[in-house]
């Protein structure tokens, strides 16, 4: 690491020991959480293993996007969070394929069934929007149903927060890349109605997505909208109505591939959700029955008026998707230390594509419609969660899907935890998930009716402990995930014929370590540290029979280090380390014709923030410098990543 990081840690450290005013924010000990069990819980009383993103971080992140804050956690790393602001961002949360997290919003799952997987793209969402993360590891099929096999990532956007008429925010902002971030926000309650309303815009010129040496390559700028309202109802104490709706705009330049430049390649993308989430109250059980609606649209298209690469003269691709969502479940409190959740949720897809390139060796054209790309499923599933005084903890659940497609599908899972003093927990996780074939591995040229869901089974064992007056708290949790029938492109070197078909085997495991320290009343540190490893055990096909490592563009090991203080009444600082191992690649070379094979180098990233605040709070002054130390690495093969890049801006709320 370079002599250059250390020094501005050093800088921090010794900025942040002069602190000797007031206190950081409360640090929450035994904070409520909801998407580990769908109704409120202290984390204390789950064994499951949740991370909290407050709302308070999240403005202390100055001008990071969703990605770049979400892979500065523990246990997950995004490709493509620090390269151009346009490309496309892939999840990894426990080193699992990209297919394997589901995103939900505000609980609500949400897919893409226009897309060749059906993962949810994050840069739909603004987080200025986002009022907090939760995120929660291991195996989640029992309530959130297909693709929740390494997690569930649930993004709560704001609601209103306030017992004023009306209440205003927004937050303006500006920096490198002729960055600029803006938002606004109106709230209110009055009479049992309470509204939010928020809007979002942010523009960059960017960088030049991909490594190029041609003499006129070009910046791929970005731009972002979003737009999200949020209504509540409550005609009586025991019913709230809750209408929302969500609008998400992005568009941007591309380029052709690694190292390949390409001038007049864009994308742009359109994002709705609407729906309406009732809750009824019957005595000491809670009925809850909700409706979504997802729509995605994207467009890719290259007019090559100013082509660099030769490929086509000419070629467009839509593809538009849609999903009806339905989840009915209740919470029953059977006694003071039991309670049952029951429910059954409908989830309807279908999805329509066309594609057209014209080039050297003629036109190709491709179009499937949604009279048959389209599928529907239904689940049943049930938790019970049980509690005692002497601080064990138990969920006992399962849950059967059936699809209209590959038929029936049950999983099940089992989360004991013990609270064996005030200041050491221990827990156990044993669950199974499984992940539905999206409608193109299913139903598109390469399809393939009869694939069978993505199956796994994975266990946690872990631990957590405090140590001085609960100054220090540290969290060590050992995981592993089988996966079976894993979905895989297969290409026939006899027929020359491709299909998806279930073919792999894959072993993944790891360990996460977390810590926090209140090294003063206004000083604290938190670090973690995360190895994940795994291997694919691929049949015989073709005389071949492979075992590799599956952990392509993932580090094997992380880590993390934020320290943070409060200088003054009003001034807050912090500076956040993240280091990430070496990791392998591969990319088409577009010279050769083949896939190369390359090992990027680890590297580490050193941002900064402050923000002085006036007005009690209500208006703060912030500033952000990110990779401060300029280093140069690689996220993906062949394109470019961000150097050092700074924004500073205004954040109100009156």
């Amino acid at each position: 690491m370079s002599k250059k990081i250390f020094t501005l840690i050093a800088v921090a450290a010794s900025m942040n020991a002069l602190a000797q005013k007031d206190t950081l924010r409360s640090t929450n000990l035994d904070e409520v959480v909801i998407t580990a069990t769908k109704f409120p819980i202290k984390t204390s009383a789950t064994g499951k293993v949740v991370t909290i993103i407050t709302q308070q971080q999240l403005e202390q992140s100055g001008g990071k996007d969703l990605a770049q804050i979400l892979t500065e956690q523990t246990g997950l790393y995004i490709n493509g969070a620090n390269s151009n602001a346009g490309k496309d961002k892939s999840i990894y949360l426990r080193g699992a394929s990209v297919a394997y997290t589901l995103i939900t919003i505000d609980g609500v799952p949400m897919y893409d069934p226009s897309g060749i997987g059906s993962n949810f793209d994050i840069r739909n969402l603004a987080i200025n929007l986002v009022e907090r993360i939760e995120i929660l590891k291991g195996s989640q099929s029992t309530l959130y149903g297909s693709d929740a096999i390494a997690g569930v990532i649930n993004i709560i956007t704001k609601k209103s927060a306030t017992n004023k008429q009306i209440a205003v925010n927004g937050l303006v902002s500006y920096g490198s890349n002729n960055t600029i971030r803006t938002n606004a926000g109106v709230s209110g309650k009055t009479k049992g109605v309470d509204y939010n309303f928020g809007y979002s815009i942010n523009k960059t010129d960017g960088i030049n997505e991909a490594i190029s040496t041609t003499p006129n390559a070009d910046k791929d700028g970005y731009t972002q909208q979003s737009f999200q309202a949020n209504f509540g109802f409550q005609p009586t104490k025991n019913i709230s109505i809750k209408p929302y709706m969500r609008y998400g705009y992005i568009k941007g330049g591309l380029d052709q591939g690694a190292f390949t430049d390409e001038l007049d390649y864009n994308f742009s993308q359109k994002s709705f959700q609407a729906g309406v989430k009732n809750e009824l109250i019957f005595g000491k059980t809670k009925l809850n029955i909700l409706y979504n609606f997802n729509k995605i649209e994207r467009e890719y298209i290259d007019d090559s008026t100013l082509s660099q690469n030769g490929y086509d003269m000419f070629s467009k691709g839509n593809y538009t998707g849609n999903e009806h969502f339905v989840d009915a479940y209740a919470n029953f409190d059977l006694c003071k230390s039991t309670k049952l959740t029951v429910g059954a949720d409908y989830r309807s897809s279908k999805s329509n594509q066309d594609y057209l390139s014209i080039g050297f060796f003629g036109p190709y054209k491709t179009s499937y419609s949604g009279d048959s790309l389209k599928q529907n499923q239904v689940g049943v599933y049930a938790a019970l969660n049980y509690t005692d005084a002497q601080g064990f903890n138990v969920e006992v659940g399962g849950r059967y899907n059936n699809h209209s497609t590959y038929g029936g599908n049950g999983v099940f899972n089992i989360n004991p935890s013990y609270q064996v003093t005030d200041d050491i927990k221990v827990f156990a996780n044993l669950s199974s998930a499984y992940r539905t074939p999206s409608l193109y591995q299913l139903y598109s040229e390469y399809g393939n009716k009869n694939l069978k869901p993505e199956v796994a089974i994975s266990g946690e064992l872990g631990l957590q402990h405090y140590f001085v007056d609960k100054k220090i708290k540290i969290q060590t949790v050992v995981f592993s995930r089988n996966v079976k029938d894993v979905i895989f492109f297969y290409y026939n070197s006899s027929t020359f014929q491709s299909q998806y078909i279930n073919q792999d085997k894959q072993k993944d495991f790891g360990l996460e370590f977390e810590g926090s320290f209140q090294l003063a009343k206004n000083i604290s540190l938190k670090t973690f540290y995360t190895f994940v490893d795994g291997q694919i055990d691929t049949k015989k096909s073709s005389g071949k029979d492979t075992t590799y490592n599956n952990l392509l563009r993932r580090p094997k090991h992380s880590a993390g280090l934020n320290l943070s203080a409060k200088i003054t009444d009003r001034l807050f600082v912090s500076a956040n380390l993240n280091w990430f191992a070496k990791r392998n690649d591969a990319y088409f070379n577009s010279t050769t014709f083949k896939t190369d094979y390359v090992v990027l180098e680890n590297y580490a990233l050193l941002d900064m923030y402050a923000e002085y605040s006036f007005l009690k709070n209500k208006l703060k002054v912030f500033a952000n410098a990110r990779n401060i130390a300029d280093t140069k690495f690689t996220e993906i093969s062949g394109y470019n990543t961000l150097g050092f890049n700074a924004y500073g801006g205004v954040r109100f709320n009156f």
